[in-house]
């Protein structure tokens, strides 16, 4: 079964300086802890984040609607396993639910170039083309014409359909099948691309458990002369077996002593894992860093391991603890 992009391509090598804490379960979701970090710094951070759906994930849009601040942009999958029928329902639930659809592009998933005319269409149809992720996407070899994500970009065919903004991949651990120069070339390339067209750029990562290889990452992004915004992608809250089984499904290790940097043991695995650690430490870096290496416009986008109710609740949560703990 096909996932979105960044679950096919972990390659941590481990989940380092316990990215994530063990939390209780309370009743419906779990309790933070206060993180070590600015609190103001993690409550900006937080603010504004992005959520990720599936096509089959518009039940659980509905029951966590009233949890997500209006608003809210919701990233809508492109997975081999959904036709086109269930991508355009779930962009046009995120829409009536007022919140901001963003739809994923799957490049590589393409069988031509009426394919993709035909869903940015029925995507207008239903006014969810402004913003949306254009991605490589799974398969190894190209189902059409596209053999990457800049190859639609650039045919200008986006705008034609009201795109104004796009976001496009970034990876600060790197990707298993792409060498790290091209992935720098592919986010020039893009970025230059968009801009020429006047379309707005945002860069969305794979998920991570480890804050040094963002940091650095980002100051490079910057270092090279590209300001778009860019959303660090954050696994929302789960059950510390479910997270375990995504490591192993997709070759991240998860020995005792990276299991115990994780915030768990190997023994004790009815907990939940949620990531205040890591939120904590990037905002305090963030908001530390020096001018030479400003890090411009950064958000955060949860990849909804536990589910939308699940990983709602826990910001909501979070930013409730940091906003207490600032109060005299």
């Amino acid at each position: 079964m096909d996932i979105p992009y960044v679950h096919r391509y972990i390659r941590h090598k481990e989940f380092a300086n316990g990215a994530l804490t063990r939390v209780e379960r309370t009743t419906s979701v779990s309790r933070t802890q206060r993180a070590p970090a600015n609190n103001r710094a993690a409550i900006e951070l937080v603010d504004n984040f992005s959520l990720e759906m599936t096509g089959k994930d518009v039940p659980g849009l509905i029951e966590a609607k009233d949890v997500i601040p209006a608003g809210t942009k919701i990233n809508v999958t492109f997975l081999g396993n959904e036709d086109l029928q269930m991508r355009v329902d779930a962009a046009k639930a995120v829409r009536e639910l007022g919140f901001v659809p963003v739809p994923h592009i799957s490049s590589r998933r393409l069988k031509s170039q009426a394919e993709l005319e035909e869903f940015l269409a029925r995507l207008q149809d239903v006014d969810a083309t402004e913003h949306v992720f254009v991605v490589g996407g799974d398969p190894h070899t190209p189902e059409g014409p596209y053999e990457n994500s800049a190859e639609v970009i650039r045919s200008g065919i986006l705008t034609d359909y009201g795109v104004r903004e796009v976001s496009i991949a970034g990876y600060p651990e790197g990707h298993p099948d792409i060498a790290e120069d091209v992935l720098w070339d592919a986010l020039e390339t893009k970025s230059a691309s968009l801009r020429e067209q006047g379309i707005d750029a945002t860069i969305l990562t794979q998920f991570g458990f480890d804050t040094e290889p963002v940091l650095a990452w980002i100051t490079a992004v910057r270092a090279r002369g590209i300001q778009s915004p860019i959303r660090v992608g954050v696994p929302g809250p789960a059950g510390i077996k479910r997270l375990l089984g995504f490591a192993r499904r997709f070759g991240v290790a998860s020995s005792a002593g990276i299991a115990a940097k994780y915030g768990f043991s190997l023994t004790n695995l009815l907990g939940t894992a949620g990531p205040d650690r890591f939120i904590g430490a990037l905002a305090g870096e963030l908001a530390s860093a020096s001018p030479s290496e400003a890090p411009g416009e950064v958000k955060l986008h949860f990849y909804t391991f536990g589910g939308l109710l699940a990983t709602s609740q826990w910001v909501h949560e979070f930013k409730q603890t940091q906003t207490k703990a600032l109060e005299p």
